[in-house]
């Protein structure tokens, strides 16, 4: 395959990781400040499944259509005032939260104890720059942050970030054996 047919393949996968998480931004749960949703699962399984950098480059790609306006966070709000808001800091953060994820697993190896351990790293990064910008912009205490940006997403982001580590490392697997995801030097079980 050509350098140029490999890039574009790339391309079209973040664009569908985008489209991804896109879609699962609209089934949540919806609590006081910050609801529960699809986001982060798609944010662990892009991370899964491309690794760090285009992980991250998916979910820039998922922020920018954001900012610009097309309603793919959720609620089916698009903008940069959501940028800005209280739950802008957990959509940045899935930016860092998919390329830390996908760097742990290419340092140590594509297999679920790893992907488990990577997402609940990439659940952390996600929780934790999501609090702090809910803090300031909300002009809240560090204890009433942590009540409504944290405590009640722990139980289901470990779910989540189990379901992302399993469905993800299958699907790696099975476009690996597909002939559809290439990667030089992976260290994939």
């Amino acid at each position: 395959m050509t350098t140029k047919n490999e890039k574009l393949r790339w391309l079209i996968l973040c664009a569908m990781f985008a489209a991804i998480t896109a879609v699962l931004a609209q089934m949540e749960i919806p609590l006081p400040l910050v609801p529960i949703s699809g986001q982060t699962l798609a944010v662990g399984l892009a991370a899964t499944i491309l690794g760090s950098r285009y992980g991250a480059m998916s979910m820039v790609c998922y922020v920018l259509l954001g900012a610009v306006g097309l309603p793919v966070f959720a609620e089916m709000k698009g903008g940069a005032g959501v940028l800005v808001g209280p739950t802008g800091g957990y959509i940045f953060g899935f930016i860092l939260a998919a390329f830390f994820t996908g760097y742990i697993l290419e340092k140590t190896s594509f297999t679920l104890k790893w992907a488990m351990f990577a997402n609940t790293v990439g659940m952390i990064i996600t929780l934790v720059m999501g609090t702090v910008q809910l803090k300031f912009v909300m002009d809240m205490t560090w204890a009433d942050a942590l009540k409504f940006g944290v405590y009640p997403f722990i139980v289901v982001g470990l779910i989540k970030a189990f379901l992302a580590s399993w469905i993800g490392i299958t699907v790696r697997r099975r476009l690996k054996q597909a002939n559809l995801l290439q990667v030089k030097g992976d260290v994939a079980a």
